[in-house]
């Protein structure tokens, strides 16, 4: 007779202004076991462990503790049911001491009413011994290396008595050895009883650790499976199986002369456990080219553009080398006037003026050719506008309409037609789709296939494999900050991108 769930989450659903992340999903979790939860980035992990944890209410489900029904409306009421969460971006005040953070908003106090630092330091000290973590309780926080901070969140979590530990990619920034270390912590857990959820990518951990994986796939839980009567394989397969609806076929294009070419890229990353964002990169991009470039959270995809538009930081070794030119940009500037585009990932906060109208937004990198006397003509701003508008197909009431007033696929070919401009060879595009709905992405489709026939070089990243299968003639995969594969569009499916992405 199999024990009863000690978490049972029975249809929850979790909606967010225009996306369902999860729909009617169901999670037993037994008590003592470690869990591991699957699926590629936007499946709704984070997002399901978020509503256990009390960061994020349902819409709909239940959510049983060890048979009592919980409606949790924060973390606080999580804590208080023995869950506690630790976060990909760890959530610590790198200018506290690690005592502090470990007792923050719980702080311990004397008769009197003051802080008392040393029954707090007492019980740090025993916690991070425990944990195999040897840094002091009085040491600043921010000056730890990554994996000791990760150790002070657990231990933070154990000094709530925490019965239930979501740990969410904790291994995607940790050297070997703290990976290492962080398992033997987690085994020793586990050994006292503590339950255990784990997201991760790196089915190589999944597989040492894990008693049984559940899989999510586009908002939906797919599969719950004992860890050994499965296979890395079978659980990629579940991850990648859903139907793609077919986009419309790009008929292949012939790409001509190499219009860029980086090699041996390599970006630091100071102060950090492993040392790099981005490790001996090397590739090349044609004219009338589209090249994929496919990766999980963190593998280092935004990086590397930026890094080429010069938004990354002056600090990185290696050669790009633009139109057959070694090149180093100081500045995006630069950048843009030797003939290279960028549209950001997060068009809000990066691509759009949100006080500026349509027009303004779309002319804004190339108000030169506006000026008139040395004053910017509103009528010649109104004219340039107008091509890229035009080119791209922004449905608009009016070059002088307000951008946030337009929907998401037109907001992001307004950004398109600003770069475009500026006469780029190179458009690189960072997830251009994010947000976007199925008729505006083909849309964007339609337009990236066209601009690539008329010679332009387009470098593309995507969290969606279905995306770049559709329109990469050749597809790159990072992981962890190291290029993984390259392939053709004949060698690319989304099973091999995805063994490919979580290389270990």
């Amino acid at each position: 007779m199999s024990p009863e769930p000690f978490v049972a989450m029975r249809g929850i659903t979790k909606r967010f202004p225009g996306v369902l992340a999860l729909d009617d999903v169901h999670l037993e979790v037994l008590p003592g076991e470690f869990h591991a939860i699957c699926g590629e980035n936007g499946a709704g992990k984070s997002t399901l462990m978020k509503v256990l944890s009390g960061v994020e209410r349902p819409d709909g489900g239940s959510l049983l503790v060890d048979g009592r029904a919980m409606a949790f409306s924060g973390t606080r009421d999580a804590e208080r049911a023995g869950i506690a969460i630790i976060h990909q971006e760890l959530a610590l005040v790198d200018t506290l001491p690690v005592m502090a953070n470990v007792f923050l908003g719980r702080e311990r106090r004397g008769p009197l009413g003051l802080l008392d630092d040393r029954s707090m330091a007492r019980e740090t000290a025993g916690l991070l011994e425990t944990l195999e973590c040897g840094v002091s309780p009085h040491a600043p926080t921010g000056s730890l290396r990554v994996g000791d901070q990760q150790l002070v969140e657990i231990a933070k979590a154990l000094s709530l008595d925490a019965r239930i530990l979501v740990m969410d990619e904790p291994t995607s920034a940790l050297t070997e050895s703290e990976s290492a270390r962080l398992e033997r912590v987690i085994a020793a857990l586990k050994a006292r009883g503590t339950t255990i959820l784990f997201i991760s990518h790196k089915m190589e951990e999944v597989f040492r650790m894990a008693d049984r994986i559940t899989v999510l796939r586009d908002g939906r839980s797919i599969r719950t499976l004992e860890r050994k009567e499965t296979s890395p394989r079978e659980v990629t397969s579940l991850m990648v199986g859903r139907e793609i609806e077919e986009a419309a076929k790009i008929t292949p294009r012939r790409p001509t002369d190499e219009i860029l070419a980086v090699e041996g890229l390599t970006l630091p990353w100071p102060g950090h456990a492993r040392g790099y964002r981005l490790a001996d990169i090397s590739f090349s991009l044609r004219r009338g080219e589209v090249l994929g470039v496919a990766g999980l959270m963190g593998a280092g995809r935004t990086e590397l553009l930026e890094t080429i538009f010069a938004a990354g930081g002056p600090n990185w070794t290696g050669s790009i080398r633009l139109r057959g030119r070694e090149v180093r940009f100081s500045h995006p500037a630069e950048a843009v006037r030797a003939g290279i585009a960028m549209v950001p990932e997060d068009r809000k906060r990066l691509g759009l003026f949100p006080d500026l109208d349509v027009g303004a937004n779309v002319t804004l990198s190339a108000l030169a050719r506006a000026l008139r006397g040395g004053l910017i003509s509103r009528q010649a701003e109104d004219a340039l506008a107008a091509g890229p508008l035009r080119a791209t197909g922004v449905k608009t009431p009016g070059v002088h309409a307000a951008i946030t007033g337009l929907s998401g696929g037109n907001q992001q070919k307004c950004v398109i037609g600003r770069w475009l401009l500026t006469d780029p060879a190179v458009l690189l595009l960072d997830d251009p789709t994010r947000g976007i709905d199925v008729g505006a992405k083909a849309e964007l489709y339609g337009l990236i296939d066209r601009l690539c026939r008329e010679g332009l070089g387009v470098i593309l990243t995507s969290s969606e494999l279905p995306e770049l299968l559709t329109l990469a003639d050749r597809i790159i995969v990072l992981a962890e900050g190291r290029l993984t594969a390259s392939l053709s569009r004949d060698e690319a499916d989304e099973q091999r991108i995805l063994e490919a992405a979580t290389a270990g």
